[in-house]
């Protein structure tokens, strides 16, 4: 699947295409494991699909976390700094340090703004 095939796709779409992808590697897999496969190349090409979803789907989930609104961000910052010290902490830790990152970069640009009127 070529990129460009990938982007045109919603999200609901990219995670059907996700799971079929995943289903074929899994098949792949368990013939190259019984079976001779005709062509082992499709493993490296079906790694490399889930790749390039994997990626949009990032890119999209990163772009909508910079269009959230500032208070909607201190309200995620509330919620995960109550999950840091729990189960999936490191996960939890790295949501928070990007949506800080975001705060900072966002404070940076206001005052920058404010700051060149002078």
């Amino acid at each position: 699947m070529k990129t460009h095939e990938i982007t045109g796709m919603s999200d609901d779409e990219l995670l059907l295409a996700l799971r079929d992808t995943e289903k074929h590697l899994f098949q792949l897999r368990f013939q190259s494991a019984t079976d001779r496969l005709e062509t082992p190349s499709e493993i490296a090409k079906a790694k490399r699909g889930i790749a390039r979803i994997k990626t949009i789907q990032r890119s999209r989930e990163l772009t909508k976390l910079a269009a959230l609104p500032d208070d909607a961000i201190a309200t995620q910052l509330t919620s995960l700094a109550e999950r840091v010290d729990g189960p999936g902490k490191r996960r939890a830790k790295r949501a928070v340090l990007r949506l800080q990152t975001i705060q900072a970069g966002r404070s940076t640009a206001a005052a920058t703004t404010t700051g060149s009127g002078k």
